[in-house]
C-alpha cells in the first residue's frame, strides 16, 4: 500500500535551511511537509558554525525565532587575524556600520525545530530511498519509505535543503548540472571545551605549524581548530596533543590567557569549496549545502544558506501570493551572482591564513605580503569586513 500526502512545497531535508524555509512560508500561509532521512535528535545534535551575519539575524527574525538568539547570543564588533605572532583587528563596526553575532547552528535548528511543532509541521523522519520526480512537470512528487511502507507526495514544487550528499542535486541530470569544486589538502580538527574564550572576538591564525581558530559558542564554552592532515584521525589527537599545539600556533601571548580542558566534543572536517549550476531545475529549487560548499574560513556556510532561503521563500511567497513567478523564473541566476562572491572570499580567506603543503617560499611570502597589506590598508580591511558581515542580496 502506498500512502499518499499532498503540500504546496516538499521541503526534502530538516537542517536550518529546510526548518527556516518551512517557517518562512508559514507566515505566509503556505503549506509545506518536511522529509530527512535523520531524525531530530541526530539534526540537533550536529556541530556546526556559530557566527550570523545580520542578513541571517534579520531572516531569523521574520521568521519569529530570534528572542533566544537577542538574549544569549554574543554580539562581536570585531575580530583578529594574526600571522607568526602579529594581529590586526578588523573592526567590522567601525569599517561598515554593523557587526555579526555568535550563536551557534545547533541553536538555530532547535529554535526553528521549537517553532516548527508548536505550528504543527508534518514532518517524516527517518526516511530511506527518496525519488524526487516528474520535476519538469507541474506536478512534481517525493516518493520516499518509512518503516517499511511506501509513500508519495505530491506538490506544487520541491525545494531541495538537504545538503552536500543529499538526492536533490542528484535529481538534476548529469548534461543539465555542472559543478565546479576546489578540495583543500588538510582538514580542520575542532574541539568544544567548557572553558571561556581565549579571547572576546575570533582569531584566525596562521604559524608556521599550521593555521588556528580561537572561537566560542558562549561566555563559557568555547570552539576551537586547528588545521590537520586529512588522513589524522580524532584518535591522534588527545586533549593534551590539541592544546600543546593550538597554544603554539596562537602564540605565547595570546595563549597566555587559553583556559585548557578535557573537550567534550572533538572531530575532523576535511575543506572543500564547490558550487553547483543550475539551482533550479523545473519545480526543484536546491538550496544551501545541496548546492554548494565554501570552506568554514570565513564563517560563510550557514549564512549563505540563509540567504537562499530568504530569496526562495520570498520567490516562492510572490507566486503565492500575487502569482508573480519573476523571482522564481530568476531565482538560479540571482542566487548564483551571490554565491560566486561569498566563494571567492571564502577561497581568499582560506589561501590566506592556512599553510599549504605545496607552496613554495614564494606563495609564502606572498601570503605575508597580503596580510601586511591587509594589515596597513584601510581600504584592504574595508574588503574584508564587508565580506565578513555579508553582502547584500541581490
Amino acid at each position: 500500500m502506498t500512502h499518499t500526502h499532498k503540500t504546496q512545497v516538499c521541503i526534502i531535508g530538516s537542517g536550518p535551511s529546510g526548518l527556516l524555509l518551512a517557517q518562512l512560508l508559514a507566515q505566509a500561509r503556505i503549506d509545506t511537509i518536511i522529509l530527512d532521512r535523520r531524525d531530530r535528535v541526530y539534526i540537533e545534535g550536529r556541530i556546526r558554525a556559530g557566527v550570523l551575519e545580520q542578513g541571517s539575524v534579520k531572516a531569523l527574525e521574520e521568521a519569529g525565532v530570534a528572542d533566544r538568539l537577542h538574549a544569549e547570543g554574543l554580539v562581536h564588533d570585531g575580530f583578529d587575524l594574526a600571522f607568526d605572532g602579529n594581529r590586526h583587528r578588523i573592526d567590522l563596526s567601525g569599517l561598515t556600520g554593523t557587526s555579526v553575532i555568535v550563536y551557534g547552528q545547533t541553536e538555530v535548528t532547535k529554535d526553528l525545530f521549537d517553532a516548527r511543532v508548536a505550528q504543527e509541521q508534518v514532518f517524516f523522519f527517518n526516511v530511506e530511498d527518496v525519488v524526487p520526480t516528474d520535476l519538469k512537470s507541474d506536478t512534481p512528487s517525493v516518493r520516499f519509505r518509512q518503516n517499511g511502507e511506501e509513500h508519495v507526495i505530491s506538490c506544487d514544487y520541491v525545494a531541495g535543503c538537504d545538503g552536500f550528499r543529499g538526492v536533490s542535486r542528484a535529481a538534476i541530470p548529469s548534461d543539465v548540472l555542472k559543478t565546479f569544486e576546489r578540495v583543500y589538502p588538510f582538514g580542520w580538527l575542532g574541539v568544544l571545551v567548557e572553558k571561556p574564550p581565549v579571547a572576546d572576538e575570533l582569531i584566525y591564525a596562521n604559524n608556521s605549524r599550521g593555521f588556528a581558530l580561537a572561537s566560542m559558542r558562549s561566555e563559557t564554552r568555547s570552539r576551537h581548530y586547528i588545521q590537520c592532515d586529512l588522513d589524522d584521525d580524532v584518535s591522534d589527537w588527545p586533549d593534551d596533543r590539541f592544546w600543546e599545539e593550538f597554544a603554539t600556533r596562537l602564540g605565547p601571548d595570546t595563549a597566555a590567557h587559553l583556559q585548557t580542558g578535557p573537550s567534550f566534543e572533538k572531530s575532523i572536517a576535511p575543506l572543500r569549496s564547490f558550487v553547483a549550476e543550475p539551482m533550479r531545475y523545473g519545480n526543484l529549487f536546491l538550496a544551501g549545502d545541496a548546492a554548494h560548499i565554501v570552506p568554514p574560513t570565513g564563517a560563510k556556510g550557514l549564512n549563505l544558506a540563509v540567504a537562499d532561503i530568504r530569496m526562495l521563500s520570498r520567490a516562492l511567497i510572490a507566486h503565492y501570493t500575487s502569482g508573480n513567478d519573476d523571482y522564481l523564473d530568476t531565482y538560479s541566476e540571482t542566487v548564483l551572482k551571490r554565491v560566486w562572491k561569498v566563494e571567492r572570499f571564502s577561497w581568499q580567506l582560506s589561501t590566506l591564513m592556512h599553510q599549504f603543503p605545496e607552496n613554495s617560499p614564494f606563495e609564502k611570502r606572498m601570503q605575508r605580503a597580503e596580510f601586511d597589506y591587509i594589515a596597513s590598508s584601510e581600504a584592504a580591511s574595508k574588503a574584508i569586513a564587508e565580506n565578513y558581515v555579508g553582502l547584500p542580496l541581490e
